[in-house]
Parts: C-alpha cells; sequence; structure tokens
C-alpha cells in the first residue's frame, strides 16, 4: 500500500464527556478495541479500522449487503448504547471515518462549542420511541363514538324505515371511512400533548409511504415519535402512556414504546467526517 494512503481509519461512533475514558468500552465493528480520544473537553469513541475494509470503494459495494452491514449496525448501536448508559453522547452516522488521530482531533476542536452545547442539552435525558398503529376495522366500528357527526347519522340510519335505512346505512360506511382520517388526526394529537409535558423534547418522523405493518397488529402506523425523558420524568412519562394505551385499545390503536436509546433524533449539525 503506498505510504500517502492509511493502513488504518479512525472510526468514530461518538461524541462524549472525557471522563467515560475511565470505563471498559464493549467491542465495536470487527471486535475491535474502543476507546475515548480527548481534545477541547470533548471525547471521541474510536476504534482503529483495516483501510482496505473500510475505504470509500469498498464501503460503496459492501454497504447494500445487508449480511455485511446487520453485524456493523449491531455493533454500532452496542457501543452507543454502552455510552448512553454512563453518560451523555452524541451519536454519529454508521461509517464516520477519518484518516487518523489528528483529524479526529481537528474535528474535536473545531466544532467544540456546537458539541459541546448538544451535549450538555441531552446530558439529562434518554430517548424513548413511540411507534401507533391504527387497525382500521376497529376504529371504524368506534368512530361512532368519537365523532358526533357520525353518531348522528348511525342514529338516524337506525330509526329509518326499510327502504331508507338500507341508503342511509351505506351513506353511513362511507361517511365513516372518511371520518376515520380526522379522528386519526385528533387522536394522535391528543397523544402527542398528553405525553409531551413529561419530555424535554419530541421528535416527529415523517410516517411511511406505504402501509407499515407490525406483526402483531397489521395496522398502519400513525405515529413515528421519539421523546427525550429525563428519568425523574419518566415514572409520570410511562403512568400518561399507559393510560392512554387503556384508553385507546377500544379504538384501534396500538402502541410500540421502546426505549431507552442513545439520544439519535436529538442531536444537530451531525457533519459527515472528513
Amino acid at each position: 500500500m503506498p505510504e500517502s494512503i492509511p493502513r488504518e481509519l479512525w472510526y468514530v461512533y461518538g461524541i462524549v464527556v472525557p471522563e467515560l475514558s475511565r470505563a471498559e468500552a464493549p467491542a465495536g465493528l470487527d471486535d475491535a478495541a474502543v476507546h475515548v480520544e480527548e481534545e477541547a473537553g470533548l471525547g471521541a469513541l474510536v476504534s482503529m479500522l483495516d483501510a482496505r475494509e473500510y475505504g470509500p470503494t469498498v464501503l460503496e459495494t459492501r454497504s447494500g449487503s445487508v449480511e455485511w452491514l446487520s453485524p456493523r449496525a449491531v455493533a454500532h448501536d452496542r457501543v452507543l448504547t454502552w455510552a448512553s448508559d454512563h453518560g451523555p453522547v452524541i451519536p454519529l452516522p454508521m461509517f464516520s471515518l477519518f484518516s487518523g488521530s489528528s483529524a479526529v482531533h481537528s474535528m474535536l476542536r473545531e466544532r467544540a462549542p456546537q458539541l459541546a452545547a448538544t451535549l450538555d442539552r441531552v446530558r439529562t435525558g434518554r430517548e424513548y420511541a413511540l411507534r401507533v398503529y391504527r387497525v382500521d376495522a376497529e376504529l371504524l366500528a368506534a368512530v361512532p363514538s368519537l365523532s358526533p357527526r357520525i353518531a348522528d347519522l348511525s342514529r338516524t340510519a337506525a330509526a329509518a324505515s326499510t327502504g331508507q335505512r338500507y341508503l342511509l346505512e351505506r351513506k353511513l360506511e362511507a361517511a365513516s371511512r372518511a371520518e376515520m382520517r380526522t379522528v386519526t388526526h385528533r387522536l394522535v394529537n391528543e397523544l402527542v400533548n398528553a405525553l409531551s409535558p413529561h419530555a424535554l423534547d419530541l421528535v416527529r418522523s415523517p410516517l411511511p409511504r406505504t402501509a407499515d405493518v407490525d406483526p402483531g397488529s397489521s395496522g398502519t402506523m400513525v405515529l413515528n415519535a421519539a421523546f427525550l425523558v429525563e428519568g425523574q420524568a419518566l415514572p409520570a412519562f410511562q403512568q400518561t402512556l399507559t393510560a392512554l394505551v387503556d384508553a385507546h385499545r377500544a379504538h384501534g390503536l396500538r402502541f410500540d414504546f421502546t426505549g431507552p436509546w442513545p439520544p439519535y433524533h436529538f442531536v444537530e449539525d451531525r457533519r459527515d467526517a472528513e
């Protein structure tokens, strides 16, 4: 290999406080050792990887392979989760690669104010993910109890003569399906408004363009959110969420709550490595 090409690349998992260097990190990508590089009051979680295995051309070729990518994604998340368990962390995207120690230290110096501010912002919170799914058949049955307009139409259909009832029931079915979107929007906003007071921050991610099917409910995703929650606020957050789950189970809503995670959704300006 020519001398101008590094034999090793420095892989940065995330930014932490220097004190984390006193803890023992788990193995990183390819079971490489993980250590903390300190600069400007910050720390970078790094591993040294073989440049022949992680050069730009190799990454471009291999990153499309799930079999190759999956264990590396698991290792990347394992290191960040460990860091998050021990203190604040700014996760960097996978394959944030630097040419060597000097490049890592330069990045820390140049971005010190922004990185320090972000670490301070996520210092007291952990990320929790909430996905909510809608089971259409169950919500459709519940729409009359959630929409005064549909409730009135349902009563009118029930009181109508036999001939009129058929036409009104057809109209009721079409109106109920159309009303599901309005009801869903209202319910989701009520969920978010109820949980937000117990969180430091909230990020709502875009919903998939196509139905995202949950194996347990075969529902359509209607909320994909991340909450940054302080440890002392977590019991109140969970109590509120439990009440919401109980209240909306009959309305065809299913909840998937996971965490804690590193604050993936609450760090800003995650620039690419140089």
